[in-house]
């Protein structure tokens, strides 16, 4: 990790830090189909048109054009047809699940791990090209409630088997929200929301500058938007508190029976991770209720690890909608994290368990034969390149990282010698299975702090 790229914003992993990256994505991978998701992979890219159509991120998102354009061809983000690389995984599945509908079957239960592009300015935690891991309910006409809750239990669980410090899931509903803001008399809700989201970064005195400077909030106003924006609460007291504000609102009394139902539950099965944050708002504007952000302790100057929420009209296709609630993991943020704070390490940086010997280059054939047998039955085997003298051929499986080394004598007997040990025992190539914890690539937590 203490390497220059070559190519800023881009990053390559070394074998045993690609490992670990595979250990976070497997580990992601089988929690979401434990749960029932089923997995699905979208194009590259999509069109300007489709990408800019709900929120303003127009300067992240990259354009594709050839080198070579045909006469006629258009260049730039004015040509909504032009093709770009998605920046996120939800506005290309809300166009899947439009152009797929008659197949699919609703609610449909989907993730999707795969690269995204934005143009971001590097730096940890921040990358160019990253990899994402989703997970979206969406419904036909509508979604039950109780998959808001369900989305955060499931990332509650697929975090907590990951090699990271504790992490908090902080919760808000944006129907909250926008009652509370209504019933105060502030109107432009989408921009009060704006500006409470900027709240970590620039304090609440800008904030409450912001809202009378730009939204003609009162000072009272302002006041009351940041004292909603202060709740935080691990079990549901909020509730108390919001009421205690003394503001009336049909949309808020809505989104506070949705969030009691949130925390209700989360704190009962997954107790001390997950939170109402009545500051959480998020940027995009497609978000319609419960809103969540996710960040490690001791490590929030990190960001969100993990974010999402409630959209009702993403995805349409003329009077039909398809509400749906996603959350989407920072996986590559993530694992940068893991690996500039050596959180966890992998057993060995190859996948090989054993390394075939040659006594002499004509027994390369009948190594393979042997090598043959022990791949069939999950062992993973390499054969050495030449036979050369023995104490070289262990060399060369200690430089990789091969625990065992085998060797078939003349007679056809074989031996296999753990190089960590020394320990040399007979072997049989269709019986001789090496220790479980040998047997595949292990990554392990080193020193994870406790919250």
């Amino acid at each position: 990790m203490a390497r220059k790229a070559s190519l800023s914003g881009f990053p390559e992993w070394l074998p045993q830090e690609r490992l670990v990256e595979l250990h976070v994505l497997d580990v992601l991978r089988r929690t979401f189909e434990l749960h029932g998701f089923s997995n699905i992979e979208t194009r590259a890219v999509e069109t300007v048109g489709q990408l800019l159509r709900k929120g303003d991120i127009d300067k992240e998102v990259y354009a594709l054009s050839r080198l070579q354009a045909e006469e006629g061809e258009a260049a730039g983000k004015e040509d909504p047809n032009q093709l770009a690389l998605h920046f996120d995984l939800t506005v290309p599945f809300a166009r899947y699940v439009v152009e797929n509908a008659g197949h699919l079957s609703f609610p449909f239960r989907r993730y999707q791990i795969q690269k995204v592009w934005r143009g971001e300015r590097p730096q940890e935690g921040r990358a160019r090209e990253f990899t994402q891991a989703d997970i979206d309910v969406v419904g036909d006409g509508e979604l039950p409630f109780r998959y808001d809750v369900e989305l955060a239990l499931v990332i509650a669980e697929a975090l907590g088997a990951l090699p990271i410090p504790e992490f908090k899931i902080r919760v808000n509903n944006r129907k909250l929200a926008e009652g509370f803001y209504r019933g105060i008399g502030l109107a432009d809700t989408a921009g009060v929301l704006r500006s409470i989201d900027k709240l970590e970064k620039i304090g609440a005195q800008r904030v409450a500058e912001l809202l009378q400077e730009e939204l003609g909030a009162t000072p009272e106003q302002a006041e009351a938007a940041l004292k909603l924006a202060s709740i935080r609460t691990e079990d549901t007291s909020f509730v108390e508190q919001v009421r205690a504000l003394g503001v009336s609102n049909e949309l808020l009394d809505e989104g506070l029976d949705e969030l009691f139902q949130v925390i209700s539950e989360a704190s009962r099965r997954a107790p001390g991770r997950v939170l109402a944050d009545l500051s959480i708002a998020r940027g995009l504007d497609y978000y319609t209720g419960t809103v969540y952000e996710t960040v490690l302790v001791g490590h929030e100057a990190l960001g969100s690890i993990c974010s999402g929420g409630r959209y009702d009209s993403l995805a349409s296709k003329g009077n039909r909608t398809f509400p749906g609630v996603g959350l989407s993991i920072g996986v590559t943020r993530l694992v940068m994290r893991i690996l500039s704070q050596e959180f966890a390490q992998a057993s060995r940086s190859v996948p090989t368990t054993v390394l075939l010997t040659l006594a002499a280059d004509e027994s390369w054939s009948e190594a393979q034969d042997t090598a043959a047998q022990l791949r069939g039955r999950g062992i993973s085997v390499e054969v050495a390149p030449k036979a050369e003298k023995f104490g070289k051929q262990i060399k060369f499986a200690d430089r990789r990282g091969i625990p065992f080394v085998w060797f078939t004598a003349e007679d056809g007997s074989h031996e296999v010698k753990d190089i960590r040990t020394g320990e040399q025992v007979p072997a049989d190539p269709a019986l001789w299975t090496p220790p479980a914890e040998d047997l595949t690539v292990q990554v392990t937590p080193v020193q994870v702090p406790s919250a």
